[in-house]
């Protein structure tokens, strides 16, 4: 049976404070989170390269979990960034970033998420390749959104290359990937965005106004039986929740590790307070 780790996409939000944990604690949430969750999802670094210290204060605030585990985000020069291509020295210094995390063996998966509008063409499968080899020594999950990967050739590219695939739940459109649950390696990897499509889809809707979803128990529960026979197949599953406005992800995160562990769990007492849904669950 694999093993099924079910986190949060980031850990720090202002929007967190009083909510997910008291505002005093703002500055030491990730130890926080590490004591409800085993892995949680590096955001940051797919903005720019993560500063190295960073990365060993990171592992450093875990410790207190022997088995937790990082996600990141590959940096948005190898993936949104693509007028010019990417360098050598490019990879370079983004593996030297996060390289306290990956000599730790604290490193899950490097998340390779592409916008929608990446499409499976030639070029791009040759972009996706080339990042295959240069990021090859990490276990390496793709994000693709767009309709057209989502066939069987498509899953075989991943697998031929060491990709693992990532399953994701978003609102969607006619050109958008639907629903899916696979696995083309050894991981296997979920991404929960909400369904709020009406600022999902707005030129004017902010990122929160975007993550603002909390899934139900009923729009859940395919996604747990999917996770369920999943588990039968691979050895590693990431569970992340990414619907993060109000401490949204967190609360279906801890939903989830209840559903997948078949019992109750350790639940923040502010958490409770703000979604008092929670109590059903909680320890």
């Amino acid at each position: 049976m694999g093993k099924i780790r079910v986190g949060t996409s980031g850990w720090s939000y202002k929007d967190w404070e009083d909510i997910v944990y008291p505002k005093s604690t703002a500055k030491k949430a990730l130890p926080y989170m590490a004591d409800y969750f085993d892995t949680i999802e590096v955001n940051t670094s797919f903005y720019r390269p993560t500063n190295p210290r960073y990365c060993e204060k990171w592992v450093r605030n875990v410790e207190g979990n022997s088995d937790f585990m990082f996600t990141m985000k590959l940096w948005q020069r190898f993936t949104h960034e693509r007028e010019e291509a990417w360098t050598a020295e490019d990879a370079e210094v983004f593996k030297n970033a996060i390289a306290p995390i990956a000599n730790a063996q604290k490193l899950g998966a490097l998340l390779i998420q592409f916008p929608w509008s990446f499409a499976n063409t030639e070029d791009n499968r040759h972009w996706v390749a080339r990042l295959a080899e240069a990021f090859g020594e990490y276990p390496l999950v793709t994000e693709v959104r767009h309709k057209s990967w989502e066939n069987e050739p498509s899953m075989s590219f991943l697998r031929d290359n060491g990709l693992d695939f990532c399953n994701i739940d978003q609102p969607t459109s006619r050109s958008s990937i639907g629903p899916t649950s696979i696995a083309t390696g050894d991981v296997a990897y979920y991404r929960f965005h909400g369904r709020n499509a009406a600022n999902w889809f707005s030129k004017n809707a902010g990122r929160d106004q975007r993550y603002d979803y909390l899934y139900s128990d009923e729009e859940l529960g395919p996604w747990i039986r999917d996770i369920e026979e999943m588990e039968k197949r691979v050895e590693q599953i990431y569970v992340m929740t990414n619907n993060h406005y109000r401490g949204q992800a967190p609360v279906n995160a801890l939903q989830m590790k209840a559903a997948l562990g078949g019992g109750k769990v350790r639940v923040p007492n502010s958490l409770i307070d703000y979604y008092p849904v929670l109590k059903k669950i909680s320890e």
